[in-house]
């Protein structure tokens, strides 16, 4: 049976390894659309001409043209939407027997999201901002249960495990009578490029030595919160909302190795853990697929070869973003939102040179103090949130020179 799939993101990390899965299985899938920023238009066009989609969407309207004649000179005919609304419209275009996978980056995602929600459509999420700012919007526009599939290495591993007993609650998890037995999710982090370093060596970090993470290939913006740890915090939040597990019965243990991607420990004391090389490839293709495993994905570990893994306990007087998002998430439905909106700005200053390393976090922990909270946001209350941290975010930082 062939599956129809909406890629949004197509140009960025997780899209074009999802259309590497998509071009190992053929016939499995048909891409009826892919959608990104625009900003590349070549790359763009290439991915349309081999995988022939109906529509071609671009968020930034300027993008337009250069796509078009992109389009145009690898002979596609598809239809060309731009503007801020473009991803969401063609989020939308599916039925129940679709995917639609978000690999959008940032909060920009979430109109996609509820886009896709809305149409009926699974959602493969890789867009854990999307969740972490509109969580109770999300939860609000599933028409089914088991719609939203998560994409992030550490959730769909935690999925998977909780496949292995009984868990009655949350998004993505099967609904099956009885109490649940989950007593903690535990959520492996690689500790980023600066793991065991004192906080006092990082005063000086630069943008080239903050992106250098030792195990995954992503996104400037993703790698930038990998090394500070908000990345694991915003998964963190993520897992709360996805599986419906408090806050504070979610772990963050520091693993380098990445091949344990995360585990789920039951009342009975089993802890049940997924293991695969750090591959982005596998749990795109089980968002693609789900519950299904399609074949020859990835490489598997090698059992008979000798290996070792390490775990160790989060320095969290190092790295305070993971405690600052659990705070967060039990604070109010918008404290979230504020925190990625006013990380997302201390992001783009430091790498832009005009915020210090370690005040990322500090800027953000300021930002997210101010906030009163909202406990039952509708989608206007959640956006002006976000503009407030933004504002908020950019003042604190031009006071930091």
């Amino acid at each position: 049976m062939t599956t129809d799939l909406v890629l949004l993101g197509s140009t960025g990390s997780i899209g074009t390894q999802a259309l590497d899965v998509v071009s190992a299985h053929p016939g499995r899938y048909r891409v009826r659309a892919l959608a990104a920023g625009g900003g590349n238009p070549e790359l763009l066009a290439r991915q349309a001409a081999t995988h022939r989609p109906d529509v071609v969407a671009v968020a930034d309207a300027e993008a337009a043209s250069a796509v078009r004649e992109a389009l145009a000179a690898h002979g596609v005919p598809a239809e060309l939407l731009a503007g801020p609304g473009a991803q969401a419209d063609v989020a939308g275009m599916l039925d129940e027997s679709g995917v639609v996978l978000n690999g959008i980056t940032g909060s920009v995602g979430l109109a996609p999201t509820l886009g896709a929600l809305r149409s009926g459509a699974t959602l493969a999420l890789a867009n854990k901002e999307s969740l972490v700012v509109g969580g109770a919007l999300v939860r609000a526009e599933q028409v089914r249960p088991g719609q939203v599939v998560p994409v992030d290495s550490e959730h769909s591993a935690m999925a998977q495990s909780l496949r292995s007993g009984r868990h009655e609650k949350g998004m993505t998890s099967p609904v099956v009578s009885g109490r649940s037995e989950v007593r903690r999710l535990v959520l492996t982090a690689s500790g980023g490029p600066f793991r065991g370093r004192r906080r006092e060596e990082l005063t000086d970090v630069t943008p080239e030595q903050a992106l250098a993470h030792p195990t995954w290939a992503m996104g400037p913006v993703v790698t930038i919160n990998s090394s500070t740890l908000v990345n694991k915090g915003l998964e963190l939040i993520e897992a709360h909302l996805l599986f419906d597990v408090a806050a504070e019965d979610i772990v963050v243990v520091v693993h380098p190795q990445s091949v344990i991607h995360s585990m789920v420990e039951f009342h009975d004391g089993s802890t049940i853990a997924q293991a695969s090389p750090p591959d982005m490839r596998l749990p795109i293709a089980l968002g693609l697929s789900w519950p299904e495993r399609l074949w020859d994905v990835t490489t598997p570990c090698r059992w008979d070869e000798p290996a070792s893994w390490t775990f160790e306990p989060l320095d969290e007087s190092v790295f305070p973003a993971v405690a600052l998002c659990r705070s967060a998430a039990a604070a109010s439905a918008t404290h979230p939102a504020v925190l990625n909106a006013a990380n997302e700005q201390c992001v783009a200053a430091f790498l832009a040179g005009r915020l210090p390393y370690l005040a990322i976090v500090d800027v953000v922990a300021q930002v997210l103090g101010e906030h009163d909270g909202v406990r039952e946001p509708v989608l206007d209350a959640v956006l002006d949130a976000e503009r407030w941290a933004r504002r908020r975010a950019d003042e604190l930082v031009r006071s930091t020179h």
